[in-house]
This record gives structure tokens, C-alpha cells and sequence, in this order.
């Protein structure tokens, strides 16, 4: 890709060069990081350290109780990796009416216990690290371990996040005894330590991820559950290792797209529960108009993009569940003339709300690392809100992620809570490759935004040349 280095936009921010590469929003997670690859390890152990850090660094965002997913390139190929939790076997629709009445779009948690699926990012260090990491794991999780036994202080950006997820989360089981220790939220440079971490973090690295899943710590989560209303089992917990053994990995999809100067790439993305869909599905609809004539930023530029994206996420919203449960594929979702027929849809004039069409039959951070072996890592993990449910196991610091708010009630929709099943997932891991070579790691934080985030990003890159800063500075 040839690049105009200029930034157009207002940043202090600049690009960055180097051998070996930690790029996350946490400076902590980097330099732990870093310093694995110091010693050695690789870019997956890198991705690993940094992801353990930001768990306890970033708690508003992250947690050991999160899910992730990563995308790495190990040098010859693409390993997709699918780390999101499934709901505790009692999780039925009936469960749900019988607790909080028949409107449960209207009366269904978003915090506590009965918006917890299972924790997956444990496992999904575990796997990471079993198939593509080179250090012992007790090296990997060495930096956590000390940071959750010294402590660390907090920074603005997540003091000012802990203040507003105080009042929502103080009476949360657990909550305020882990993050209010002296009755509030930590202040800006304030030190913090995370209580019952680091022995945690032990035994998972002691077990390689095991015992999060199978003894002690499934044991109290199982019963700190039982002890609050909660549904979740130590033997949910079990069968998730489980399961996930046998499905974390996955094949990538992909959606090809043109350059300015004629050269072909190809987006990858983890598909669904995911909603990396929707940029898949956004960039094929901008394939069929007019935007690689729009002059970047332009109203027509903006216009465009935005009216791909709609129409993407209105079929993502309406499909995209965990695959057992979807009644159409991916295939059909990015069917070519499928995609052709909703860009035809767009009125460059004005905007509309889309629907979903007729398919063809058939709290988040996200981190990259890379190494000078070449190996190339997209990773996310994320507790969704803020805090995610806001329990916290005692003794063991282990936050619980929400992401048992992202399923539905409505029992025609493919999304609809069930037993065992993942929830619709906002966070994705991208990777640009090019004639079957990497390119880019890439991602972006933020709910709903990500596809948009990724369509941005390589549009502008692509089509007008932007460095990656700019790109991301870009409105």
C-alpha cells in the first residue's frame, strides 16, 4: 500500500515503527507485552500478557470473567479463534418470563446475574496459547500476576469510567467490596490492587486455564451464583471448556475489495455470533456504487458509506445469532448479487431507513501485536458494559462480563435465548491479507460501531490513501 504520511486531521498522535509491536489503549498492557517478547516469547504471548494486564488495568472494560476473539497469522496461515460464552443450561425462555414477566425486552437485566453467560476469555487465552505460543503460560501471565499483587494507579480515562458505572453497580453482589474499597470509585493517580487476583490468576496459570473451568474457581462461581439467584452451574462452566475444545476454532470469512491503484485485498472476520458480518457485508454493497469516485470526506462519501452500512446492519440484526440457531448462512449474506441488489437500494439524494431483504436461498479493548517472525495477532476481549454484569466473585477478583443482554425474547428470532446458547457478540478482530500475505492487524473499540469502524478505516486507506493514524483520526 503506498501511503500519503501527512495527517489531515488533529492528533498528537503519530505512526510508529518497530520490529516487534504491542498496540493497545492501556500503556501498561503494551509494555507487559513488550516485555514477554523481550524474553523471548512471540506475538501471541504477547497478545496474551497485555490482554491479562488490561483485565485488571481497564476494569470497566474488562475483567477475568470476559470474552475474546482473535485472528492470527502464525506465518503461513489464518487461525480464527471464537472465545464467547454460552448460557447456563437453565437459561430458557421460561426461565426468564417466570422471574421477570411476559415484556422482557422491557424487564430482563442487563446487569446481575441473569445477564451472565459463560466467561470464555480464560479458555481463549488457554487455546491461544496451546496451539501458537512459545514462553511457559506462568511466564505469559507473569505481568498480571504482578500487577495484581502490587497494584497500580489509575489512570483519568478509567477513573472517569469507574465514577459513572459507580451508582449502577454499587449494590451488584460483590461490586462494591472489589471496586469501592475505600467506599468510592479510585481518583485520577490513586493506587489500586484488585483483591483475590493474583492467587486467581495462579491457579489459572498453574492449570493452563483449567481451573477456571474445573475445581476451585468454577466451584465459587457456581456457588456465589446459587447464593444470588443466579442460574449458572459449576458444571456449565465445565461443559463450556468443553465445548469450546471442540469449537473455539474457526475459519475466517471474507470479503475482497479494490484499491485505488487496482490491487485486490481481502477483509477476514470471525464469523458469526459475531457481527463482523456487517463489514464484510457493508464493503461487498460499496463494491456496486459509487464511492471510489467520492472525494474522501465529501458529503457524497459520508452519505454513501453510511447508507452501506445500514443496510448491512439491518440484515446483520435480523440473521446473525450463534450458527446453530441461524436459518440462513453467511454464504447467502454474502452473496454477490445479493449485495448488488442492496446497493441498489441506496438513493445518493437522500436517506432511509432500511429493512432487512430477501437473502438468496442456501466495554471493549482491542490490542494487535506483532513479531519480527512474522506472526500477526488481532485480538479484542471485552466485559461489554461497563463493568459488564457488576458481580464479582469474592476472593477470587474475577468481574463478570453481561453478555447474556446481547440475546433477544422473542421466540421467532433465531437470537432468542436458549440453553447453551452464544448471544449475538458486538466485539471482532479484523485482518486484511493481499494475494494470500498479510497486511494488517487491525480493530477499533465500541459496541455497534466496529463494522463501521473497519469499513472506515479501509475505505479511507484504500481508496484515498490514508496512513492508518489518519485513517483512524478521521471523523
Amino acid at each position: 500500500m503506498n501511503f500519503d504520511w501527512n495527517n489531515p486531521y488533529p492528533t498528537t498522535r503519530r505512526p510508529v515503527f518497530a520490529r516487534n509491536v504491542v498496540a493497545t489503549s492501556q500503556p501498561l498492557a503494551a509494555q507487559a507485552g513488550l516485555a514477554v517478547m523481550a524474553r523471548g516469547g512471540n506475538a501471541v504471548d504477547a497478545a496474551i500478557a497485555a490482554a491479562a494486564v488490561i483485565a485488571l488495568a481497564e476494569p470497566c472494560s474488562n475483567g477475568l470473567g470476559s470474552d475474546n476473539f482473535a485472528i492470527v497469522w502464525d506465518g503461513r496461515e489464518l487461525h480464527g479463534l471464537n472465545a464467547s460464552g454460552t448460557a447456563p443450561a437453565a437459561w430458557t425462555l421460561e426461565y426468564f418470563r417466570r422471574k421477570y414477566g411476559d415484556d422482557l425486552a422491557a424487564s430482563a437485566p442487563k446487569r446481575g446475574w441473569d445477564s451472565v453467560t459463560v466467561p470464555g476469555a480464560v479458555a481463549g487465552w488457554a487455546m491461544l496459547h496451546g496451539r501458537l505460543g512459545k514462553l511457559p503460560f506462568a511466564d505469559v501471565l507473569a505481568p498480571a500476576i504482578d500487577y495484581a499483587e502490587r497494584g497500580f494507579a489509575v489512570s483519568s480515562v478509567v477513573n472517569e469510567k469507574w465514577q459513572l458505572a459507580e451508582p449502577l453497580l454499587r449494590d451488584k453482589p460483590g461490586f462494591a467490596e472489589h471496586f469501592l474499597p475505600r467506599g468510592r470509585a479510585p481518583r485520577i493517580g490513586e493506587h489500586f490492587a484488585l483483591k483475590g487476583a493474583a492467587r486467581t490468576l495462579k491457579l489459572i496459570a498453574d492449570s493452563r486455564g483449567e481451573a477456571f473451568y474445573r475445581g476451585e474457581i468454577a466451584e465459587a462461581i457456581g456457588r456465589h451464583a446459587r447464593e444470588h439467584g443466579g442460574a449458572m452451574t459449576a458444571a456449565d462452566l465445565a461443559a463450556y471448556w468443553d465445548f469450546l475444545q471442540a469449537n473455539g476454532w474457526v475459519g475466517t470469512i471474507g470479503q475482497d475489495f479494490a484499491a485505488a491503484d487496482g490491487q485486490t485485498y481481502r477483509l477476514h472476520e470471525i464469523p458469526p455470533n459475531g457481527q463482523g458480518i456487517a463489514a464484510l457485508a457493508c464493503l461487498g454493497i460499496l463494491k456496486h456504487t459509487g464511492l471510489a469516485g467520492c472525494a474522501v470526506d465529501s458529503p457524497d462519501w459520508h452519505h454513501v458509506t453510511i447508507e452501506a452500512m445500514k443496510l448491512a446492519f439491518a440484515d446483520t440484526y435480523a440473521h446473525v445469532a450463534d450458527p446453530r440457531a441461524m436459518r440462513v448462512t453467511p454464504e447467502q449474506m454474502l452473496d454477490d448479487g445479493y449485495l448488488a441488489s442492496r446497493a441498489a437500494l441506496i438513493d445518493m439524494a437522500r436517506a432511509q431507513p432500511f429493512a432487512a431483504g430477501s437473502l438468496p436461498a442456501g466495554g471493549t479493548i482491542y490490542l494487535s501485536a506483532a513479531d519480527a517472525g512474522g506472526m500477526m495477532v488481532s485480538f479484542i476481549q471485552s466485559n461489554y458494559m461497563g463493568f459488564g454484569s457488576g458481580v464479582v466473585i469474592p476472593g477470587y477478583g474475577i468481574s463478570l462480563q453481561n453478555r447474556g443482554a446481547g440475546f433477544s425474547f422473542d421466540p421467532a428470532s433465531a437470537n432468542c435465548v436458549g440453553p447453551g446458547k452464544r448471544p449475538f457478540h458486538t466485539i471482532i478482530p479484523a485482518f486484511l491479507m493481499k494475494d494470500g500475505a498479510p497486511q494488517m492487524s487491525f480493530g477499533v473499540m465500541g459496541g455497534n460501531m466496529q463494522p463501521q469502524g473497519h469499513v472506515q478505516t479501509l475505505t479511507r486507506m484504500l481508496l484515498a490513501g490514508q496512513q492508518p493514524q489518519a485513517a483512524c483520526d478521521a471523523p
